[in-house]
């Protein structure tokens, strides 16, 4: 008999590109599809988000899920959190889920933070008493103490997923699900729930974690999942894994990156990252001391007030290279980009990047490790370069924002 506490088979999800929500069998929607098919409309386009993904989790295992942006880590969360319908195939589930997917997953709007914890509680099958003995415990977590008796939909983003967070991780389900939203929050929030969650693994619980910080699941997980288009490239040793995915980012070079969506509730989001060379051509690998640009392109929701937009460079290894900021500036709803103009002083090797919008110098978006450069060849005048650094800042001046039209 299996000890898998996650039992995964054949399991497949097709997604109908513009349908926005199934379509049933009655009446109504027969004669719609009927005048459609006389009209001539096209047939809905169809992509498969995961095909025949197989694999078992055991009991109190902590498994990393990586792979570029669409290849289907969200939406196998979704699957086994019961969020989503698998087109075909099956997941056997033994035992409690607690989910943290995205902003707004798991909380009704109307009810307040404490009224939440208790929803929470309750549809993981827990005692009154018991989600008591948590309740200061989870509201110490996620600092919310004077909101806690407001509705959570006047919550910011940030407020939101450390009180989701903070819920998810201490009413102690038997299988902890993170999917990337924690790149809504800071860097502080975030380091304290990666401490938090290594408490969870050492308490013997299950955790399945999907993030793009590959130091992080090098140190948190023993256990790693490879995704590419849907389907399993590769599980084992995380390290294995790991240096796989990394392998294949880098021989893969792509001048042009979709950003992870963040949260419709936050002000804004970045939404493409670009790399052009010193005459305007899409490029991703520089010489030393070549001068090129970066380009981020992002969208504002709402007026946001002193908005800044940051891109951070860094090694393979995590560690900080060169900051660039553009100029704060207000801006009302719309799309902008911003363009930075980049030289690095380093040896060779492979940079990622990290990239984040502020106002007033409080993040509302900010993700890492989105894309992949080249740095190389020798120095200018052949002379060896030094790494000079981190936080070492070459532009001179701040960029502006513009509209993108």
């Amino acid at each position: 008999m299996s000890d898998a506490i996650i039992k995964v088979e054949n399991l497949s999800k097709l997604y109908h590109l513009g349908q926005l929500h199934q379509q049933t069998n009655s009446f109504r929607d027969r004669v719609r599809g009927f005048f459609k098919k006389s009209r001539g409309f096209k047939k809905t386009e169809t992509i498969w988000a995961l095909q025949d993904v197989s694999f078992e989790v055991k009991e109190g295992e902590v498994v990393g899920i990586i792979g570029r942006n669409g290849a289907g880590k969200s939406t196998l969360l979704k699957t086994l959190s019961r969020i989503v319908k698998p087109t075909s195939g099956h997941a056997k589930i033994n035992g409690r889920v607690g989910s943290l997917l995205e902003v707004g997953t798991g909380f009704h709007p109307e009810l307040t933070g404490r009224e939440n914890i208790y929803l929470n509680g309750a549809i993981l099958g827990m005692k009154k008493q018991e989600i008591q003995q948590k309740f200061d415990e989870i509201v110490a977590f996620a600092e919310v103490e004077k909101f806690l008796d407001t509705p959570v939909k006047r919550y910011s983003s940030g407020m939101y997923v450390r009180l989701a967070f903070a819920v998810a991780a201490h009413l102690e389900p038997d299988i902890l699900v993170v999917d990337e939203v924690l790149a809504v929050g800071d860097v502080a929030f975030q380091k304290k729930c990666i401490g938090r969650m290594g408490e969870v693994a050492n308490e013997g619980r299950t955790i399945l974690f999907v993030t793009h910080n590959m130091p992080t699941v090098r140190k948190l997980c023993p256990k790693a999942i490879l995704l590419e288009n849907g389907r399993v490239a590769m599980m084992g040793a995380t390290d294995s894994v790991v240096d796989r995915y990394l392998a294949k980012v880098a021989g893969e070079p792509c001048s042009t990156f979709d950003l992870p969506p963040g949260s419709r509730e936050a002000p804004g989001v970045a939404t493409r990252l670009r790399f052009l060379d010193e005459h305007g051509k899409p490029e991703t690998e520089f010489r030393l001391w070549e001068s090129w640009r970066i380009v981020v392109e992002f969208e504002i929701f709402r007026p946001v007030a002193h908005t800044l937009v940051a891109v951070g460079l860094l090694n393979l290894d995590m560690v900080p290279i060169i900051t660039y900021w553009s100029q704060p500036q207000d801006l009302e709803p719309g799309k902008y980009s911003v363009e930075f103009e980049c030289t690095v002083p380093l040896k060779s090797c492979e940079i990622q990047f990290a990239v984040g919008i502020s106002s007033y110098e409080r993040s509302f978006y900010y993700v890492q490790e989105v894309a992949h450069v080249s740095i190389c060849e020798i120095a200018q005048n052949d002379q060896p370069i030094r790494a000079s650094g981190a936080g070492i800042l070459l532009s001179h001046e701040r960029p502006w924002i513009i509209p993108r039209i």
